[in-house]
């Protein structure tokens, strides 16, 4: 895994801004970010009671790292009725794991670049 397998569901770019490009900063964001990810996304399913909380935190949490697409996903589905929320629950989850694939890859050239010096 490295920076070449970034697949754009994460621009980076917002996460260095708000770290001021501190690399360990950004790490511990984008741990933090994998943690709620996995905390969070067992409850992306309308049977769930906690559904409409899980889009919410996650959504802030993608804008934190600059994942828009994870975030406009969530918005969408934090704002529909139960009835209609298992497709943008779905689509919550497809984005979450390409933004989780993105963060994987960025923390390995994180870990790379720590042990370059």
């Amino acid at each position: 895994m490295a920076l070449r397998d970034v697949s754009g569901a994460v621009d980076f770019t917002v996460l260095e801004a708000m770290t001021a490009g501190d690399d360990t900063i950004g790490e511990e964001v984008l741990g933090l970010f994998v943690q709620q990810a996995s905390l969070w996304s067992p409850l992306l399913d309308v049977r769930e009671e906690g559904w409409r909380d899980a889009v919410h935190t996650i959504r802030g949490a993608a804008l934190g790292i600059g994942a828009g697409v994870l975030a406009e996903s969530c918005a969408e589905a934090e704002g529909a009725d139960k009835a209609t929320a298992s497709p943008l629950l779905d689509r919550v989850r497809t984005a979450l794991d390409a933004a989780l694939a993105d963060v994987a890859a960025y923390r390995h050239a994180l870990m790379l670049k720590s042990l370059r010096g």
